[in-house]
């Protein structure tokens, strides 16, 4: 596994070995003695969860507050997504700071957003289904979300059409105004 510190360097882009052959391919998605040696982090996975949206949907940017903040290791198994996290840990150096890839069932990248980030992807391909571990479980009450568009944080969305977005994302708040621990 080839793991890769991207502009904030506390979120991680994993490129896995992947063998393939004529009958198709076989990678492990996750190993977690690789993923450490690789990374150097430890995380205690609890819960995964899997989604299946549309093209042009946003969904995020999403987070939980302490005690409850998750931790997320994102894949895609079908489509494509512009995979997003936002450093929202006041005091960090990269405090409001964005960093994007494009997470693939081609590609076969993954992304490790720590705890302290909000995330989000938006939907590139006809459809793509999302799958991701979570250090904790979801918490409705811990639950926040910070607006996707947010012109303090600058994100360059590779798709000019408005996203389709969740009735509690059209209405979250900049950052300025967020919530935070």
């Amino acid at each position: 596994m080839k793991a890769t510190r991207l502009d904030i360097p506390d979120v991680v882009l994993l490129e896995p070995r992947v063998f393939g052959d004529d009958r198709g391919f076989f990678y492990e998605s996750y190993n977690r003695q690789v993923f450490n040696e690789a990374t150097g982090l430890d995380p205690d996975f609890v819960q995964d969860n899997h989604s299946r949206s549309v093209q042009g949907v946003l969904r995020g940017l999403h987070y939980q507050l302490p005690p409850k903040a998750q931790g997320k290791l994102v894949r895609v198994v079908d489509g494509e997504v512009f995979d997003v996290a936002v450093d929202i840990r006041k005091g960090s150096p990269t405090f409001g700071r964005w960093v994007g890839e494009v997470l693939s069932a081609e590609n076969k990248r993954q992304m490790w957003i720590p705890p302290g980030f909000a995330h989000g992807f938006l939907i590139l391909s006809e459809t793509a289904e999302f799958l991701y571990k979570t250090t904790d479980y979801y918490s409705p009450a811990h639950e926040r979300c910070i607006r996707w568009d947010d012109p303090e944080i600058g994100i360059v969305w590779p798709r000019e059409a408005p996203p389709i977005l969740s009735p509690k994302d059209v209405i979250a708040p900049g950052l300025a105004a967020a919530e935070l621990s």
